[in-house]
Order: C-alpha cells, then structure tokens, then sequence
C-alpha cells in the first residue's frame, strides 16, 4: 500500500474529535493498510487515523505479538493503573513524558468487514490502545503528563 505523511502536533488537525466510520469499504481497507505500513516504516507501535490527516475513528496498533485494526473502538472497562514515558510519532521526542494510564482494558471495536469484537489488554498493549484512542478525541499524550505528588517532610 501507500506511505502517509504523519502529521505533527503544530497540526490542529491532531485536536479535534474524529467522525465514527459508517462504511465498511474499500476505502477503510487501503487506510487499515496504509495506517500499518507507515506505523511499521516509522518504527511505531500504533498510528491512529488523524496522525495522518483524516479524522475518522480508525487506529492500528501492534505490541509484540498483538497486532490491531480498531474501527469505531471504545475502552468498555478498566482496571489498575501503570505509570510510565510515552512518546508519539506526531510529537518531537523532547516532549516524551510519563503519562497514567490502565493496567488492564477490555477493548470494543470494528474490523475492517464491519464485525465486533471485544478484547481485553494489558500493560504496554493496553496503553498503546489507550494512547491511540486518546488522538481519535483529539488529545495528545502530553496533556495528560502524570505529575507526581511530592510530600514535603
């Protein structure tokens, strides 16, 4: 398929809420593969729809042996929490920071024919799905910075 360009976070394309898919064509196909090709080409492990310029809930993301199409996705449920560094292919490096984020979801979500499935995640495959998630509402890892309470003695 086609290599997109990545969109940068001084894009305001990246701040907005992205549309629901309402079809299931040939068109969200070539975006599925496309999202994959330039993830992969980029050294990422998710890329979600607006990163690219096109603000429909679509994302891709692939963890170790996970690898996702999440059309029209929601986070049904969550537990635990896990705190660490987050960076993005949208956003310079020196902006990496820690962000809180669910140890363990469970994941509703289209594939590319138009079927539901649900799965759940966990650790670093939980966050990736949370962080892609995050860009189809138009917000970046970075407004959502964990700051740590400090108790003074």
């Amino acid at each position: 398929m086609a290599l997109r360009k990545i969109f940068k976070d001084d894009d305001e394309v990246l701040f907005k809420k992205s549309k629901p898919v309402e079809k299931f064509d040939k068109r969200l196909t070539d975006l599925l593969e496309d999202l994959r090709d330039t993830m992969k080409d980029a050294d990422g492990v998710g890329l979600a729809a607006p990163q690219v310029g096109l603000l429909r809930r679509v994302a891709v993301i692939e963890v170790d042996d996970i690898y996702l199409e999440m059309v029209n996705p929601q986070i049904i449920s969550s537990e635990g929490e896990q705190i660490d560094v987050e960076g993005c292919l949208s956003v310079d490096p020196s902006k990496n920071c820690k962000v809180k984020r669910p140890k363990k979801i469970m994941l509703e979500a289209f594939d590319r024919e138009g079927k539901k499935y649900k799965k759940e995640l966990e650790d670093m495959a939980a966050r990736a799905v949370c962080h892609e998630l995050d860009h189809l509402d138009g917000i970046l890892f970075y407004q959502k910075k964990y700051k740590e309470n400090k108790k003074e003695a």
